[in-house]
């Protein structure tokens, strides 16, 4: 007896010492799509999602670290009829959610409410897939048709450069930075968050945020900007004590981040990007004009693919600044 019960006692350790991963349905019709197959035991979407709140919560309570990845239904069918496995099955969405465990696209769950949860699964997913696309965009550049340098590691480098001269020249505060670039197959926007320091300290090499996952996914997402030559824009939001927030703001154009003057920053936050309508400006904002932060880029590559021609006359293109007009501005 005293044997059974040391035995449970270490299953019950090894059971907190061996992580989870529960899949997410977060969105109403991939709910919808999985309620096709019999197996899946449940009818409503609030439900579900109280149900899973709920498992969460348990697990936690048992010491079991958990990450929830975001389930998708057509992905699911996809790796279903790859495996061969059945979709209609407990085993088909076990083994699809722990392939999701190793995409890198999870967010640890601490306690947060189900209501909170969802959209940081999805802003997590959508930040991991925004990374990847640019990561391999920059891979498959090849080398510069000059000099034979490969443009990839090269651009990350300066665009490493253009965000520490960025930060330095914004000055002390906390600096909210939105970098969006077009692509082939959707739109690639990366936020990131720093705070500033007085510029006689001269500009930060290490620390954050260049040792964070955000200035990371940031800086491949501005290199890819770069690499391809392609329209696209910046916008760096700073706020500080005791005086308004100030809006600085760049365009990519063939290669270069181009800073916009104080006029089209307000252009660009004061017109809906849909209608063309004029918006009312932000109380408490000066809108100000960027400032140089690079240099002519050296390298060119081998076939442009037409990726060049100026963004427009606002940031992040024709379309209006990252983000995708007004609503979206950052904010302090």
């Amino acid at each position: 007896m005293a044997y059974t019960k040391h035995s449970g006692s270490l299953r019950r350790t090894l059971r907190r010492e061996a992580p989870s991963t529960v899949g997410l349905l977060a969105d109403p019709e991939d709910f919808a799509a999985m309620t096709r197959y019999p197996s899946f035991p449940f009818e409503d979407h609030l439900t579900y999602l109280h149900q899973v709140d709920g498992l969460l919560r348990s697990l936690s309570a048992q010491g079991i670290h958990t990450t929830v990845v975001l389930f998708d239904s057509e992905d699911y069918a996809d790796y279903c009829a790859q495996t061969g496995l059945d979709p209609d099955s407990p085993d088909g969405r076990t083994r699809f959610t722990a392939e999701l465990a190793g995409t890198g696209a999870g967010l640890a769950y601490e306690g947060q409410p189900i209501t909170d949860l969802v959209p940081l699964v999805i802003d997590e997913t959508v930040r991991q897939a925004t990374w990847e696309y640019a990561t391999l965009l920059l891979a498959g550049l090849g080398p510069c048709a000059d000099c034979g340098e490969e443009i990839g590691p090269a651009t990350f480098d300066r665009a490493t450069r253009i965000l520490r001269d960025l930060l330095a020249a914004a000055g002390p505060g906390h600096h909210h930075l939105v970098c969006s670039v077009p692509a082939d197959e959707e739109q690639l926007t990366t936020v990131l968050h720093a705070d500033g320091r007085d510029p006689a300290e001269g500009p930060p090499e290490t620390g954050p945020p260049f040792d964070s996952r955000a200035g990371l996914d940031f800086v491949t997402v501005l290199a890819a900007g770069l690499a391809t030559r392609g329209p696209g824009g910046l916008v760096l939001r700073t706020t500080a004590p005791d005086r308004p927030d100030r809006v600085h703001a760049w365009r990519l154009d063939r290669g270069r981040l181009r800073p916009l003057s104080a006029a089209e920053v307000f252009n660009a936050y004061c017109t809906d990007a849909e209608t063309g309508e004029p918006v009312p400006p932000e109380p408490g904002v000066d809108y100000c004009p960027g400032y140089p932060v690079d240099d002519t880029d050296p390298h060119h590559p081998a076939d442009p693919g037409g990726r060049t021609g100026p963004g427009g006359d606002r940031p992040g293109g024709p379309g209006g600044p990252p983000g995708g007009g007004p609503g979206d501005r950052p904010t302090g």
